[in-house]
């Protein structure tokens, strides 16, 4: 049985960008990630050692987004799929999605979003 877990919206204020300037200045970014995995034996017993706790994985979400500058949210979004990948066994296969809000474009847009989706399979 393959089960979701949902992380919407994860917000951190980083320093990544092309630009010198976006990595000088920072900006708002945003990160949802899909978790794919069996919660059916922590369901049936009501205990979080037996899923993935979301709060852990929020942590190191910010964490990679934090300790380090990328230019590209390609990079964050990989590095952050492949962390979760390696450091909790109970997830099968993750989609992480980041966005970038403030796009030095020379128009008006939203925002701009890089996504991965990988399952353990795919590690290297």
């Amino acid at each position: 049985m393959i089960n979701v877990l949902r992380i919407k919206r994860a917000t951190f204020y980083g320093y990544h960008g092309f630009f010198s300037e976006e990595q000088n200045l920072g900006g708002k970014f945003e990160a949802d990630v899909d978790i794919y995995t069996d919660f059916q034996d922590a369901s049936g017993h009501d205990n979080l050692k037996e899923t993935v706790n979301y709060d852990r994985v929020y942590k190191y979400i910010c964490k990679l987004a934090l300790e380090k500058k990328y230019k590209l949210i390609e990079t964050l979004a990989m590095n952050i799929a492949n962390g979760l990948l390696l450091d909790f066994p109970r997830i099968d296969k993750v989609a992480v999605r980041v966005r970038k809000l403030n796009v030095p474009v020379g128009g008006y847009l939203d925002y701009v979003e890089a996504e991965v989706v990988k399952d353990r399979e795919e590690l290297q």
